[in-house]
């Protein structure tokens, strides 16, 4: 990945960071209050006198130190709410984004590192900062760990005459980098790459292939790459598109597809991948990007041109046919002509007689 496509990535990395942090920052839900009335919040990070930029919080810890943190709570309803605050581990979701673990599922990471008050109440129309602290405790393993810290009300949906509880979160992420060896390290794995043959044997087919990059290291893992396959270079992500960020641990399935291929029996191929670690000191826009080294898995796909084939062999038939007849008419003709000489040398043969 050259350096100006790694810019261009990680800012339109951010960009989407900032954006699904405005997304989930704000929600609207009715909350259980005696009227009833729909509540809207914004959750975000901070400092002690507001709220300061920041999308997420990140930080580099020694084992054994903290940091003292806030967050802002805004209550954009039109009555006072009380909203419950919770610290989980994180982690992406199957649809790439950033999610953290629900309140009936325990943490065991960096989720149990934040302390913050149980809850927060704020007037309609109000801003309450909150402080937090992240204590990283002696022992951690060094890297990347996810958590991340959530505003949340119960509301109750009404059905078959009975109201279901449901728990509406908004939050942002927390990411705490253990110091200590980093290590980085990935695999490309699950590999399957098929041929789409297209049945009319004018029009060429195309290439699928589909595969899985698993982050086996401690550090979290923006990952770009190219498929090179029948004479063709395929990036991922394709421009434009949003860079797929992978936590410690964490896998992500890539699909890529190379159009309009004719079928040539097989071709070979490779996917070369070049990762990047990235890392934020906690400051807007101040992010730091180091690339990996680079590494490539070979690839083959079988692309048995089968319309093609049973275009020639249905020529080779007509082909074989006409053969057939022409000489099964030539054999005809042969024995017309030789029964006609025959009948010649017998009527000679009575006028000799005679």
């Amino acid at each position: 990945m050259t350096r100006s496509r790694l810019r261009t990535a990680l800012a339109a990395l951010a960009a989407v960071a900032g954006l699904a942090a405005g997304a989930a920052a704000t929600s609207t839900a009715p909350a259980l209050a005696e009227e009833g009335a729909p509540v809207s919040w914004s959750v975000a990070p901070a400092d002690a006198a507001g709220p300061d930029g920041r999308v997420a919080v990140e930080h580099e810890i020694d084992p054994g130190a903290g940091v003292d943190e806030h967050f802002v709570v805004r209550n954009l309803g039109s009555e006072e709410v009380t909203f419950r605050l919770a610290a989980a581990d994180g982690f992406t979701n199957d649809n790439g984004r950033f999610d953290i673990l629900p309140s009936d599922q325990e943490s065991v990471d960096s989720g149990t590192w934040i302390t913050l008050p149980e809850s927060v109440t704020v007037a309609p129309g109000g801003t309450v900062v909150v402080p937090f602290t992240i204590a990283v405790p002696d022992g951690a393993q060094p890297g990347d760990h996810a958590a991340g810290i959530t505003a949340s009300i119960l509301s109750v949906t009404q059905g078959d005459g009975a109201g279901v509880g449901v728990e509406s979160r908004v939050g942002f992420r927390v990411m705490t980098r253990v110091t200590g060896e980093l290590t980085p390290a990935y695999a490309i794995r699950n590999v399957h790459a098929d041929y789409r043959t297209s049945w009319n044997p004018l029009r060429p087919g195309g290439i699928d292939v589909v595969f899985d990059v698993v982050n086996e290291g401690n550090a979290r893992l923006v990952i770009a790459g190219v498929l090179s396959i029948a004479g063709r270079n395929v990036a991922f992500p394709a421009e434009g598109e949003t860079p797929q960020e992978i936590l410690p641990g964490e896998s992500r399935s890539v699909s890529l597809t190379v159009p309009r291929v004719w079928p040539l029996f097989a071709f070979p191929g490779e996917i070369g991948l070049s990762p990047t670690v990235i890392s934020a000191s906690g400051e807007p826009a101040d992010v730091v990007a180091t690339e990996v080294a680079s590494s490539s898995t070979d690839v083959l796909v079988w692309a048995v041109p089968w319309p093609q084939l049973l275009v020639v062999a249905g020529l080779a038939l007509i082909v074989l046919a006409l053969l057939w007849r022409r000489g099964r008419s030539k054999r005809r003709l042969d024995a017309m002509l030789t029964e006609a000489r025959e009948e010649g040398r017998r009527s000679m043969a009575g006028v000799g007689q005679g």
